[in-house]
């Protein structure tokens, strides 16, 4: 059974996804440890309903220590398989990256390799510029974390169609919808 640690920095949607394929027995998986940056994030609330052990780790609670390191040491601790970003807003240092090569997983909301990938493309802003630039088709990728923005290895892609008069909210909730099964089909495949 592969060991999973999530990074989220606020609600942790794909990991909650990832938890109910787990129980479901989708995903011979277990979620061991939650990570987040946010002191207030909720998934820091739903990990310990589900009794997962969870972590702050910031700047502002670890002023002087290197939190790339801090959180890879963590992760190790926890002899994690496979590291999933939900939602989480830091970008990953290169000790995390080189201690977890083509391990940490991250979703974006759009089609890579593309101009909605990259530094400041991220939820609301990637749809806004997709529909403003009057693009046929969106979706989602899954892909491997590495130094840069949205340009790991990508796993899984899925796309779909805008539609005639698609506003800036039904994109971002019909990709939130794509997303869902993305991830757990991107997980499927690595965990075979």
């Amino acid at each position: 059974m592969k060991r999973i640690g999530i990074l989220a920095s606020y609600n942790g949607s794909g990991f909650q996804k990832i938890q109910k394929a787990i129980e479901e027995k989708i995903l011979d998986a277990q979620v061991v440890v939650v990570i987040s940056n946010n002191s207030n994030a909720n998934v820091l609330n739903i990990a310990n309903d589900m009794q997962i052990p969870n972590f702050v780790i910031n700047e502002k609670k670890y002023p002087n220590e290197n939190i790339d390191e801090k959180i890879s040491n963590l992760l190790k601790e926890f002899n994690c398989d496979y590291i999933f970003c939900s939602g989480y807003m830091k970008m990953i240092g290169t000790i995390l990256i080189s201690q977890f090569p083509e391990r940490i997983v991250n979703t974006h909301p759009a089609l890579l390799p593309s101009i909605y990938g990259g530094k400041g493309m991220y939820g609301r802003f990637v749809h806004e510029a997709i529909i403003k630039n009057n693009e046929p088709k969106s979706g989602v990728t899954i892909h491997f974390v590495n130094e840069k923005y949205d340009d790991g290895r990508i796993i899984l892609k899925k796309e779909l169609k805008i539609n005639n008069g698609e506003s800036v909210d039904s994109l971002e909730n019909r990709i939130k919808e794509l997303e869902s099964i993305a991830i757990i089909e991107a997980f499927v495949k690595l965990l075979a």
